[in-house]
């Protein structure tokens, strides 16, 4: 009878900690935006493979965020990003937009939809990473 009792318990417990813990969002799909010569941003460039939403993915990890900091650009962004999050199969997916402006000393610059990310900063090494993923696609 206890040890009926402690693995009712147990399963209780573990169904309990299973609810309670946060879901994984899952990245499926990445539009890209390049603002052209003319100052207007051009057709949606699909990120759809796993390599590559998963190298993204990876190189955002490293932006260094300050979420309570304005920033003032003076330029449109060279890029506009927006991920595209599964929550929850019942639900729609969730869209997080990011501003990038590739900066001259190599590092890149965000903007974040979301503000408890507000703006950003990529090193040189990682911006360059971004750089070698997204640029064939949306061209140089």
């Amino acid at each position: 009878m206890k040890y009926q009792l402690s693995l009712t318990l147990l399963l209780f417990f573990l169904l309990l900690l299973t609810a309670c813990s946060e879901k994984q969002k899952l990245l499926t799909r990445i539009d890209v935006q390049k603002l052209n010569e003319n100052g207007v941003y051009e057709d949606v460039a699909l990120i759809v493979e796993e390599e590559k939403l998963e190298n993204i993915r990876q190189s955002f990890d490293k932006v260094k965020w300050n979420p309570n900091a304005e920033m003032k650009q003076a330029s449109k962004a060279d890029y506009i990003m927006t991920f595209f999050y599964e929550e929850d199969k019942n639900m729609p997916e969730r869209l997080y937009e990011y501003q990038i402006w590739f900066v001259n000393n190599g590092t890149a610059t965000f903007l974040s939809s979301e503000e408890s990310e507000g703006y950003g900063r990529l090193a040189k090494e990682h911006a360059e990473d971004l750089k070698t993923v997204i640029l064939p696609i949306v061209g140089y």
